[in-house]
């Protein structure tokens, strides 16, 4: 018995030297000229692998594995490759073991017509002067580049499954959601609803002015009823050699703009918000707000009020709950948190605001009075410890302030 399980564990040994970590083996890269290729500083990978290789984010079958996705800046043509250094026979030490098809795996979320050698990828590449961004200019900003040691452009653009050429770039474009979002799913572009917004960089290569992809956000129209839309923010990525340089704001900004100017949009929501999007979006909502008469420091002191939630919406097409956090984010600013009366006066006003679902609870409870059994009431009770909630609305609070600061910090720089 100790042979065998002994002789297991070193044919597990054995085993484990195949597997991959699939965040590692792919080897994203965006390429503007043929030098990219050999330079590992424009290579980036994944944080995501699992909606292509499973929850363990693993390959198995091969050592060194690589599996090369690269893609020209602008037009986004790919360059797919697999390259391992080593892969398990079919009889591995008389145990029958097979290596996972990756090929079959990747071909499920690229669309056909990728490149599968350098020749015809670099060959692509001396065409992409040809390439121009899709649909209408909304927007233009610059950025200044330190290691360029200039000011580089950028360009937003709203465009549709009309546009010429647009249906087959999306389609490349909409694969690196499964490497950055972590519940990325793709969206029917035959629904006329979607509305597609693409920042794109300006560079140049040999005199001409080419385009690169920087990121994009898809947005859908939804019905209100009797004649209104509401637009909701679906999937929002900028690629990561530019994240961190302020393009989010930029493109949510300008995607606020467009639709402010519309009689028939209500206001503009997002579905299923990341904490990433959730402080991205309070930056540029405060930023929109901090303007408005409402949002005077003096009205800030008074409470929020209707006549916020009626100028955010008409002006600025944002929804209640997001004016509100606006609200408490501007009042943090009027408010000196150092005088004991203004700093108790903006903690009982977020909290009562915090305070409401535990507020919902004990209305339950009392109905629960009503009709559940002393011993079954205990239960009930015992879950709702007045201190724990005390403790809990604190740390919520904090927490919040700590957001907020974060905002006013980002707004103070801008």
């Amino acid at each position: 018995k100790t042979l065998f399980f002994s002789g297991l564990t070193a044919m597990e040994k054995k085993l484990a030297e195949y597997k991959c970590n699939t965040n590692e083996a792919i080897q994203l890269k965006l390429v503007r000229f043929p030098e990219d290729l050999e330079d590992d500083n424009t290579t980036f990978n994944p944080e995501y692998s699992h909606q292509v290789f499973g929850d363990d984010e693993v390959a198995f079958g091969y050592k060194g594995l690589k599996i090369l996705l690269y893609y020209i800046a602008g037009n986004l043509s790919a360059l797919f490759r697999i390259e391992y250094t080593s892969k398990v026979n079919e009889k591995f030490d008389c145990v029958e073991v097979s290596a996972d098809d990756v090929e079959s795996k990747i071909r499920e979320i690229i669309p056909p017509g990728f490149c599968t050698n350098t020749d015809d990828f670099v060959s692509l590449l001396e065409k992409e002067v040809n390439f121009k961004p899709f649909g209408m200019l909304l927007h233009s900003y610059s950025i200044h580049n330190e290691e360029a040691g200039e000011d580089i452009t950028y360009q937003i653009y709203k465009a549709d499954m009309t546009c010429p050429g647009f249906r087959e770039y999306h389609e490349r474009l909409q694969t690196f959601l499964m490497w950055f979002i972590e519940t990325a799913s793709f969206i029917d572009v035959d629904d006329e609803r979607w509305n597609y917004f693409l920042v794109f960089e300006k560079y140049n290569k040999d005199g001409a002015t080419l385009f690169a992809t920087v990121g994009y956000m898809t947005v859908y129209n939804y019905y209100v009823y009797p004649d209104k839309t509401r637009p909701r923010v679906s999937q929002m990525l900028i690629l990561p050699p530019f994240q961190g340089e302020g393009h989010g704001a930029q493109l949510l900004e300008t995607v606020h703009r467009y639709y402010m100017s519309s009689p028939t949009v209500l206001d503009i929501t997002a579905e299923d918000p990341s904490e990433n999007y959730v402080k991205l979006r309070d930056f540029v909502l405060v930023k929109l707000c901090q303007d408005l008469l409402c949002f005077s420091p003096v009205k800030l002191m008074q409470g929020f009020s209707q006549e916020m939630v009626m100028e955010a919406q008409q002006k600025l097409k944002i929804n209640k709950q997001h004016t509100r956090r606006v609200y408490e984010i501007l009042r943090l600013r009027a408010t000196n948190m150092g005088d004991a009366e203004q700093s108790r006066s903006y903690r009982l006003d977020v909290k009562r605001r915090l305070i409401g679902p535990y507020k919902k609870k004990q209305r339950e409870l009392a109905k629960m009075r009503r009709c559940l059994r002393p011993e079954e009431m205990t239960n009930q009770l015992n879950q709702i410890d007045l201190n724990l909630q005390r403790e809990q609305l604190e740390e919520s609070f904090q927490q919040l302030v700590s957001d907020y600061r974060r905002v006013l910090e980002r707004l103070a720089q801008a």
